[in-house]
């Protein structure tokens, strides 16, 4: 009885692993499919009146997944012929066509992307306006130009580190510059006290 137990356990498990062996390998078919692509480059109306708009969006965070998807969903517009989005300025510039778009359109685009972006001082310019601002903290390496903010601040830094010097020279109070310190009054006199 013993070995007819052992035989059987032996078919049992040799009837297994063949099985697993012989498994149906799934055939691969190829099927041509149609796809809709876009080729037709959007139509633009030439006899069409165009109109510019800027406008600030706020909730913005990056400027690749914010302002471009953006950017985008607003030049794919119809009547659209160009939109841009400056993160740094928080500020949308379009050219559309006034017969296909409005501003309420433009700003219920820009609401159907992401709930967080809201638009403000929606207004109609004659041309978009090109002068950065500075937005960040004004320091003497703002990459601003003419930045009258900037010159204020820079304007007073001097001031101060003249101040300084003027203490320093009069024996009141020895001035000393951080290793770090980026300002015109401590150039060259690093670590001097």
């Amino acid at each position: 009885m013993k070995t007819l137990k052992n035989i059987l356990a032996i078919v049992l498990v040799v009837t297994i692993f063949t099985s697993c062996k012989n498994e149906a390998k799934p055939e691969i078919q190829t099927v041509e499919v149609e796809t809709a692509t876009k080729t037709a480059k959007k139509e633009l109306d030439p006899n069409a009146t165009y109109a510019k708009a800027e406008f600030t969006i706020d909730g913005m965070t990056c400027a690749i997944g914010c302002a471009r998807t953006i950017e985008k969903k607003i030049a794919n517009m119809d009547g659209v012929k160009s939109a841009s989005v400056d993160f740094d300025r928080k500020l949308a510039m379009v050219e559309y066509d006034e017969a296909m778009v409005n501003t309420t359109s433009l700003e219920e685009t820009v609401s159907k992307v992401a709930d967080i972006y809201k638009v403000s001082d929606m207004k109609t310019v004659e041309s978009f306006s090109t002068k950065k601002e500075c937005t960040a903290k004004c320091s003497l390496d703002c990459k601003v130009k003419d930045c009258p903010k900037c010159a204020e601040k820079t304007a007073e830094c001097k001031k101060k580190c003249d101040a300084k010097k003027a203490e320093a020279n009069t024996g009141k109070k020895k001035m000393a510059c951080a290793d770090d310190c980026k300002k015109d009054c401590c150039a060259g006199k690093k670590g001097k006290a």
